[in-house]
């Protein structure tokens, strides 16, 4: 078996794994018995379990991060104003589209393991992505703040959040989401058109008045009465 087949056959393992048992419930034996190899071609090839974890988020975000950085390139180049909130999205839109998972998963299977990333401390590959993609992503944020309305900082973090969580729980539930509305309303909606149906509700979460600067208002308001 060549070496570069051994190590495909890993990550497509160990993607489905993690994403149908969690991180932490998938142990490396679980992975070579579906993969079919032994374990010290996993330690071989990856090293430790950490970094065969961070290399499954490789195989997607290398051409997935590539993509989004040539549209920024190209929009930069371009000398057009700063892009609107649903310009930058379907950006997004665009790159999740056009970038097809090597494991032949659909994007859900790869959303399922971005919320897993956040939700069971997986401080070492938040940090690793960071190092390896942060400053493709600080661009796009850049933008994205740009576009947004003057908010504080502090719930503009929040609000991309938020932003990220409702993206993240479609995606990875398109499957059974597409099926409920087919059967609710006999209409059949694909990948694309989901995701386009997005980009006015995440923009409209955006722009809307912020909690935290209509209480500091309210506040002032008092304040200047008293």
């Amino acid at each position: 078996m060549a070496q570069s087949d051994t190590v495909e056959r890993i990550l497509d393992a160990a993607e489905q794994l993690f994403a149908e048992k969690g991180f932490a419930e998938t142990s490396l034996r679980l992975i070579t018995s579906k993969a079919g190899v032994n374990l010290a071609a996993v330690n071989y090839h990856f090293g430790s379990k950490k970094a065969l974890i961070q290399a499954v988020f490789v195989r997607f975000l290398n051409p997935f991060v590539n993509s989004l950085e040539a549209e920024l390139d190209r929009q930069e180049a371009s000398g057009a104003a700063d892009p609107s909130l649903e310009e930058l999205l379907e950006m997004l839109v665009r790159q999740a589209l056009q970038v097809k998972p090597r494991s032949g998963n659909d994007l859900s299977t790869f959303m399922r393991l971005l919320g897993l990333a956040f939700s069971q401390s997986q401080g070492h590959l938040r940090k690793y992505l960071g190092e390896v993609y942060g400053r493709v992503f600080q661009r796009y944020m850049n933008l994205l703040l740009k576009a947004a309305p003057a908010l504080p900082p502090s719930e503009l973090f929040w609000r991309v959040h938020f932003m990220l969580g409702s993206a993240a729980f479609t995606m990875s539930s398109m499957k059974a989401l597409r099926a409920i509305s087919e059967a609710e309303f006999g209409v059949h909606n694909g990948v694309d058109e989901v995701l386009r149906l997005m980009v006015p509700f995440l923009a409209a979460g955006m722009r809307a008045e912020g909690g935290m600067t209509q209480r500091l208002s309210s506040a002032d308001s008092v304040a200047e009465s008293a």
